[in-house]
Parts: C-alpha cells; structure tokens; sequence
C-alpha cells in the first residue's frame, strides 16, 4: 500500500533537478518566456508528441536522438513555436545550444517550443537569456510563467509518495495549455518531473498508458497542434520505486492537467465528462466519447445549458459504433433523460436535467446497452468565444 500525499510549489519537491525562467522581450509584457530544466548529472526521458504531420522543429530536433538517451538540459520558450521553418528552424536550435554551451556542458540537449506558427527564432533574444539563468535556481513559478500563452491560470501540481517502508519518493508537473485541445494531445506542453529511480521501460510504458485517459481524452475546439509535448524526466535520485503507487500517482497528475486544460479552454464555461458504457469493445466506447466531446451540436447544448438529449444520441450514431435507440439509456448525472419507455422529457425531468446543465462540471452518461466497453471522455462548451477568428494561429 501507499499514500499520496498533495505538495505545494511544483518542481521544486522533486531533488535533483534545477529550474527557473526569465524574461528576453520575446514577450512584449515583460513577463519570463524564457524557461530551463536541468541538472547536474543526466537524467532520463520519455516523451509523447503530437500526431500532427507538420510537428515543430523542436519535436524533429529530440527524434534526432536515439531511443532510451538521457539528457541534462532542456530549454523552454513561449511566443514562438518554431513550426513550418523547415530545415533552419532545426538548425537554430543547434546554434542556440552551441551558444548555450559554451556557458554550461550540455548532454544531448532537449528544446520545447510554444507559439505563433511560421517564424523562425529570435536567437539574439533567446540567448540573451542564457546570461539571466540561473542555473542553481530551484523556481517551479518561474519556468511555469515560462510556457503560459493563453492560460489564465497557473497549472503545477505535486505529490509525495510513502510507501509501506517508510520510504517515499517525489513526482511533479507544469503544464501549459488553453486552447485547440483535441483527443490526439493538445496547444499543451506538460513536463512531469519525478526523482523515482525508475526504469527507462517503465517510464515509456507509464506515460503511454496515462495519456489514453487523460491528454488523449480530452477537447476543447477539435483541432491537433503542430508542438504538443508531453515529457517525463527522471533523476532516480530517491532510490525507492514502486511501479503500482508509481501509475497511481502518474494516472492523477496526468488525468488532473487534462481538465485543467479543458477548464481553461479559451471560452469554455463547463466541464463535461462524457462517460459511454456498454459499448460493444473498449475501441467503440472511446470512439463514441470522443465524438460526443467534439461535436459542435453538443457543445452548442451545453453553453446554452440545453437537455435536449437528442442531439447526444444523434452523435453516437453518427460516430459509426455499434449501437440500438431500444437499449440506448442517458443520464445527466443522476437524471435519466432517455430510454425506450422515457423518450419524452416531461416538465420535471427537463427542470432537474437542466439544473444539471447549470452547473460548471458534469457527466452525461451514455449506456449502450451492447457490451462491456467503457471509457469516459471530457469535453466543454466554447461559450461565446468560439466563433471569434484569431488572428494569430497559435501553437
């Protein structure tokens, strides 16, 4: 057994590890865009990137490596994605950490970039930075402030992890991301910092596993970014490791930053868990819950706080599972809204569903009635910002 145990101050419970951010004008606020992971002896990693086909110049730049490579330095920018610059936008970042290490060794280097699409770097501002760092610094505020764009609010989270012995080890994470959040990752980069001595194939097992119920379940606007980055770094420095508590406290922190991404979706005023069960597999439930958390006619109901379950059962038959209106059933929460003998909303039940609907998180629970699949996918309106065109497509 083991207990989790919730941490103030982000990374900065996880030894082994250094970290802060500061401002180069990259941002014209003057708040940091500048931001450093790093430590003095390599730590290892595991990441997940995005599925879009035009992935950034810094994703190309890590595939570069071989699988299982440790590094001791990862560089963090915010304004500037570095995506569609082709060749160059790889070669700057290889100039920008031939600059940088001349100042610090480097092992095998890692950038991560968020932005505008299409520019190539500013490297006379980015290294300029290099002479702000601090590189004993131990800030999880200051790399935090780093990533945000669009958010509008800080996303960090810790947990310590006692085992049965008496011995316990760390994990932690920053995340940075409120917009074009699509079942396929998300305008998301989340680093996961942990000083568990874990195994390299744990690691790459873990991670893929916690995405398919968190990041990779979760919409905002239906659209996939060219940067999102998912990492998991390891210092190993505790020396405890358990692979069970491990899982549960990934599972969390991973499942609790994908709403937080959903709950600062640019617009969005609800949360909303579209639970589908009895599906004929697990594959034909999550293909269900993710056409209900990215259908247009759903999220339209939500922000206008609509119990019209017609357009929830238009949606999974749309999405091409398997499925029968006569075994079909759907709560809001507690309040059953439809089944064969039920197709009507009668004035209480419409009252009671639409008070569900005013509330800012929810489930919509939908029982097909056909097998034993379950998945559960999060979704939320776009409220009145959604048919507002952004000037900037951001990254």
């Amino acid at each position: 057994m083991f207990n989790l145990i919730s941490l103030k101050n982000g990374l900065e419970n996880v030894d082994g590890f250094f970290f802060g951010g500061v401002s180069t004008g990259l941002k014209t606020n003057g708040d940091n865009d500048l931001g450093f992971i790093r430590s003095n002896e390599p730590f290892m990693v595991s990441a997940k990137f995005t599925s879009n086909k035009f992935q950034a110049a810094p994703i190309i730049h890590f595939k570069r490596y071989e699988n299982g490579f440790k590094s001791n330095f990862l560089l963090l920018n915010s304004k500037n994605a570095n995506a569609m610059t082709g060749k160059n936008g790889v070669d700057d970042i290889d100039e920008i950490f031939k600059t940088l290490n001349s100042k610090t060794p480097l092992i095998n280097p890692i950038m991560s970039s968020t932005g505008v699409i299409g520019y190539r770097l500013n490297q006379e501002k980015i290294k300029s930075g290099f002479d702000k760092f601090d590189l004993n610094q131990r800030d999880s505020d200051a790399v935090t402030r780093a990533i945000m764009t669009t958010d509008s609010f800080k996303k960090e989270i810790a947990f310590r992890v006692e085992l049965d012995n008496n011995k316990s080890f760390n994990i932690a994470a920053i995340c940075k991301g409120a917009g074009m959040i699509n079942p396929a990752f998300a305008t998301m980069l989340c680093f996961i910092l942990t000083d568990a001595n874990i195994p390299q194939s744990d690691m790459d097992e873990l991670l893929n596993d916690t995405t398919k119920h968190s990041f990779d379940a979760v919409s905002v606007d239906g659209d996939t970014s060219t940067n999102d980055t998912l990492m998991l770094l390891s210092s190993g420095k505790s020396g405890v490791y358990d692979k069970e508590a491990f899982k549960f406290a990934l599972d969390k922190i991973t499942l609790e930053m994908a709403l937080n991404l959903v709950k600062d979706g640019e617009g969005s005023t609800k949360v909303v868990a579209f639970k589908v069960k009895g599906a004929a597999n697990f594959d034909e439930a999550s293909k269900a819950a993710k056409a209900l958390s990215n259908s247009l006619l759903v999220k339209t109901a939500i922000f206008g706080e609509d119990p019209n379950w017609g357009r929830i059962a238009s949606t999974i038959g749309a999405s091409g599972v398997e499925c029968d209106p006569d075994r079909l059933v759907i709560h809001y929460n507690d309040i059953l809204v439809y089944d064969i003998n039920n197709p009507e909303l009668d004035e209480i039940r419409e009252q009671k569903a639409h008070n569900v609907m005013k509330q800012d998180s929810y489930q919509i629970i939908c029982d097909l009635g056909i097998g034993e699949g379950e998945f559960t996918a999060y979704g939320c309106d776009l409220g009145h910002t959604y048919v507002k065109i952004n000037a900037d497509y951001r990254s």
